[in-house]
């Protein structure tokens, strides 16, 4: 069977020391602080410094990928000889996925002899990476590399992504709420409660007042989708700028009420992700029956 590997983005969220030990190649996603430009290493470390940083008053700033920075990437990659599976953040969520999409046409001239994968994956943040870590977990038992882009596009709508923030100021910023939206529920203590749809998109599917209500409401949609499934040995992410208590008490309530589940892993929020939350941001993501906001 042919070798091929697998590759993503920064924006998977996934730490370094998972990505160097599993080979795992990734494109760095840039950003500025201060004005002063930066790249997007995934190192837990680097995370920290970040959300406190702009918990200090710093600002960050991303930009996308250009189409040459993805097209020296992928002849990287395929210049290795084997075939590809390229996985990013939905093309809803990121502009870069079209100069993605663009490059990957150029460098398939230039190596026709190999097969390579871009995958739409509907998925952000640590849903990406929990689809990056069971492709990856199927391509190192031994499956080929039509099995695991089978496995890929059967099982992607599947991944929950549940997410808080608790500054709306950053979702302003980005167009999820408007002015008046921020301003008034800065003023109420609103938070929103996130969801990631089928289309790959980021909704707000509901405003609660209170950074525990929201975690309660990222809980109860959680434990929601765990009765619907045989939750024994189901494995969980939970990722959070700079919120580490609000993460361990989202993790105990999911583990107490279900003690049969798999590992749940617990690291911080990329940077790119971050600079477009807030610091506060927690999330849940996990494999579910089907994405259910409520």
């Amino acid at each position: 069977m042919k070798e091929f590997l697998i590759a993503t983005s920064s924006t998977s969220d996934l730490p370094r020391t998972w990505l160097d030990e599993h080979h795992i190649p990734f494109i760095s996603y840039s950003f500025t602080v201060n004005g002063t430009p930066q790249q997007d290493d995934c190192r837990e470390e680097s995370r920290a410094a970040n959300f406190k940083g702009m918990r200090a008053g710093d600002d960050l700033q991303t930009s996308m990928i250009n189409e040459y920075v993805y097209t020296e990437f992928f002849r990287s990659l395929l210049s290795t000889g084997k075939d590809v599976i390229f996985l990013d953040m939905s093309e809803k969520m990121s502009a870069s996925f079209e100069n993605a999409r663009n490059a990957a046409e150029q460098i398939r001239k230039e190596f026709p002899n190999q097969t390579f994968s871009v995958m739409d994956t509907r998925c952000i943040s640590g849903g990406l990476g929990l689809l990056v870590m069971n492709m990856v977990e199927r391509m190192e038992s031994g499956e080929s590399f039509d099995q695991v882009v089978a496995w890929g596009e059967a099982n992607k709508l599947r991944i929950a992504h549940r997410f808080t923030v608790d500054d709306l100021n950053y979702l302003k910023r980005g167009g999820r709420v408007s002015n008046a939206s921020a301003l008034v529920g800065s003023l109420l203590n609103i938070k929103p409660v996130l969801y990631v749809p089928d289309v790959g998109t980021l909704d707000v599917v509901k405003k609660v007042r209170g950074r525990k209500t929201a975690l309660a409401a990222i809980r109860d949609g959680t434990l929601s989708d765990l009765s619907k499934i045989d939750a024994s040995g189901l494995n969980m992410l939970i990722l959070h700028a700079d919120c580490l208590t609000d993460a361990q008490w989202v993790r105990d309530e999911i583990r107490a009420a279900h003690p049969e589940i798999g590992e749940i892993q617990i690291g911080s929020l990329g940077v790119v992700i971050g600079a477009h939350t807030g610091p506060g941001l927690l999330a849940v993501f996990y494999l579910c029956s089907a994405r259910v906001p409520g």
